[in-house]
């Protein structure tokens, strides 16, 4: 547990890091470009495909007739527009994950490796082929399970509960996969994978639960649906600045990990080679072409 909190700090302390900030900038420019691209070709089209699909739910349109005799009717206007923004978050956040697994985690394990373990040897036991599916399988699994868990988003509590862990396991799996590539052989990351499952799960989920934290904007009324032009990219750098952290955490524990593992495992092989008996050690004869010492000379 002591490296879980020491590896949390020092992920906390490499996220102000100048190269850090510098390198979360592209996955940002890119989600920024990208989402309002979609928004503006897409935007008004799924909002009124939502409020027509809402139209016909009774059990809705009483909820929003509730809404209006409350006081608060001017919810029905932003209704469609907050339903289109929540069920866009889970790909927004998808989408964020990937990129900075794909443009930021190798340049910030380089960057741990390098300012905190420059002698642990790197055995690239993950290529950056083997690193694409393994994200990509891993994203299509979420993907799977976002989907199957859509019904149970209604129910208010799982909708504060399913997202974050789906998310939280898909961090796990692609950052903790990515931590070990370079470094580790495949052996030793399925070793640690295996072993520190439970802890990597829970830095995983955790991770998760503080990317949905900019998704609470959605859900505090009409003003931030009119702020959307400038909190949807203020939202993706959170997302961004939270995957960042995300993979600095799991590079510093992951490579504490490794090199703890090769140390016990050098103590092991030392311990277990059989010590030298004395009574069996030969010490060299004299030589013949090499006269003793301080023995006079013969004379001839």
């Amino acid at each position: 547990m002591s490296l879980l909190f020491d590896s949390f700090w020092r992920a906390v302390a490499y996220c102000v890091h100048p190269r850090v900030i510098a390198l979360s900038f592209l996955p940002l420019i890119l989600m920024v470009v990208l989402s309002f691209g979609l928004g503006y070709f897409f935007w008004e089209g799924a909002v009124a495909s939502v409020a027509s699909w809402l139209e016909a739910f009774d059990l809705v349109q009483m909820f929003l007739g509730w809404l209006e005799r409350m006081g608060v009717g001017s919810l029905r206007t932003v209704f469609a527009p907050l339903l289109v923004l929540v069920m866009a978050t889970p790909l927004i956040v998808l989408l964020c994950l990937l990129l900075v697994a794909m443009f930021m985690t190798p340049a910030m394990v380089d960057l741990v490796g390098q300012r905190r373990f420059p002698s642990l040897e790197r055995k690239h036991g993950g290529s950056l082929v083997v690193s694409i599916l393994w994200s990509l399988g891993s994203t299509l699994l979420a993907v799977v399970a976002l989907v199957l868990s859509l019904p149970l988003w209604l129910v208010p509590p799982l909708v504060l509960i399913l997202p974050p862990l789906i998310w939280g396991w898909l961090t796990y799996r692609v950052f903790a996969f990515d931590a070990l590539a370079t470094h580790a052989s495949s052996e030793e990351r399925k070793a640690i994978l295996k072993q520190h499952r439970g802890s990597l799960l829970l830095m995983g989920v955790l991770s998760g639960y503080l990317g949905a934290a900019p998704s609470l904007l959605w859900a505090s009324g009409a003003m931030f649906i009119a702020l959307a032009p400038l909190l949807v990219p203020i939202a993706i750098w959170i997302y961004t600045l939270v995957f960042a952290f995300a993979s600095l955490w799991f590079a510093h524990f992951s490579l504490a990990v490794l090199q703890r593992m090769r140390a016990q495992a050098a103590v092991e092989v030392l311990d277990a080679e059989p010590p030298a008996e004395v009574g069996s050690v030969r010490l060299p004869g004299p030589d013949p072409l090499v006269p003793p010492f301080n023995q006079p000379p013969a004379h001839p």
